[in-house]
């Protein structure tokens, strides 16, 4: 396979170098117990390959939002014993101060974690100075953050110029899949698009009406586009105001020979809570003014999972209803069952992500028999957005 962008298997020789890899390693912690490992295990693979292979390996990676000034409370010191636990390997702290030397310090295939990028001011500027100082630490450059690819930071974007770049594991991963995806699908492609709203998504949907064949809107999204076809949906979540935008959309996708599915039964309430005694399923012109929409109803998504059945591509990205709260979850976890049985028989490839998505799959039991989960969420809908990820661009340019 032929890719735009060099992987670890161009790297060569590399026993005894120093090699900075972007991780993404920022995860939740309470009571200085990380609570959620997902992206500190998806950095293992890369980082035990090069220490494998003899490199020094000098994790860099950023922690909250410091906004260029120290705070111990969010330095990546609290992150090296949680790392090292997922590793199976001893990680070393290296602060900024004396990096170089203690790098240099470091045996063939040790691990180093370095003290949060985002403690310096010129990282989230990529500031020339910031690049140096950090370029001046390596030999070598590996991107495995596809999460912070959609920022051209010192550490994510500004490093690739000035080192030899490669795209990680997880990197390879997610940009392979995303190639699959969109890129070049084999079509039929379907997209589900969720969400409360309609103005976060919008670019999301423009770019993809000239992208895949069935357009499936979810949510609260798919609300705004049932009234401005003229559908009365009481007091449900709905921005009125782009009715008009949500028409230009549907008149895009009529040129484009992509077929929108909107829903066209639903399940209603008059207060948003788990099981109302209120709950009803009814057909989308029958919603009476003091109830809400809160789900696709059971009709509408045995229609759509007939309509993926026909596909052989599926992107991914919200939930149908108002998942976290049953039974709003029903119509995302048996489309999403109907997605992953269709993958797992060899009919679909299937990605998805997204922080509210990837949620709904793990609810759904079947994140683990899609094709590709991203945990990513900003770039991810930056890359559905049909945007340049100044990341990723940036191994392009040098992967020639």
């Amino acid at each position: 396979m032929t890719r735009p962008f060099k992987t670890l298997d161009d790297m060569g020789e590399i026993a005894g170098k120093r090699v900075l890899v972007r991780e993404d390693l920022n995860v939740p912690m309470a009571d200085g117990q990380v609570t959620d490992d997902t992206r500190l295990r998806a950095a293992v693979q890369t980082v035990a390959e090069l220490a494998d292979k003899g490199a020094k390996v000098v994790v860099l990676a950023h922690f909250g939002r410091p906004k260029g000034q120290r705070n111990p409370e969010m330095s990546l010191s609290l992150v090296t014993r949680p790392f090292s636990h997922v590793l199976g390997r001893e990680v070393r702290f290296i602060d900024t101060d004396g990096a170089a030397e203690a790098i240099d310090a470091m045996g063939e295939g040790d691990i180093a974690l370095l003290e949060n990028t985002r403690f310096d001011a010129g990282e989230e500027k990529n500031a020339p100075g910031t690049v140096a100082a950090l370029a001046a630490l390596g030999d070598f450059y590996v991107n495995d953050a596809f999460s912070a690819a959609h920022r051209a930071h010192a550490s994510t974007e500004g490093l690739a110029h000035r080192l030899p770049a490669f795209a990680g594991r997880q990197m390879e991963a997610e940009l392979d899949a995303l190639d699959k995806a969109l890129g070049n699908p084999e079509h039929p492609v379907a997209a589900v698009v969720g969400g409360a709203k309609v103005s976060s998504k919008l670019d999301v949907l423009k770019h993809l009406v000239d992208k895949v064949d069935h357009l499936i809107i979810g949510g609260g999204m798919a609300n705004t586009f049932l009234a401005a076809r003229g559908v009365d949906v009481g007091k449900s979540l709905c921005e009125h105001d782009l009715a008009g935008t949500a028409e230009e959309i549907l008149d895009a996708a009529d040129r484009a020979n992509c077929t929108v599915h909107l829903p066209y039964d639903v399940v209603v309430a008059k207060e948003f809570a788990a099981n109302p005694p209120s709950l009803r399923t009814v057909n989308v012109h029958e919603v009476a003014p003091d109830e809400m929409i809160l789900d696709i109803g059971p009709a509408a998504t045995e229609a759509l999972a007939d309509v993926l059945k026909t596909c052989r591509t599926l992107v991914w990205n919200g939930p149908l209803g108002a998942f976290e709260t049953p039974p709003f979850d029903a119509a995302t976890i048996s489309l999403a069952k109907t997605a992953a049985a269709l993958t797992k028989e060899g009919q679909l490839v299937s990605v998805a992500g997204g922080g509210d998505t990837v949620a709904a799959l793990n609810q759904a039991g079947v994140a683990g028999d899609f094709t590709f989960v991203s945990t990513a969420g900003g770039a991810f809908l930056e890359w559905m957005e049909g945007k340049e990820l100044p990341g990723v661009a940036a191994l392009h340019r040098t992967g020639d």
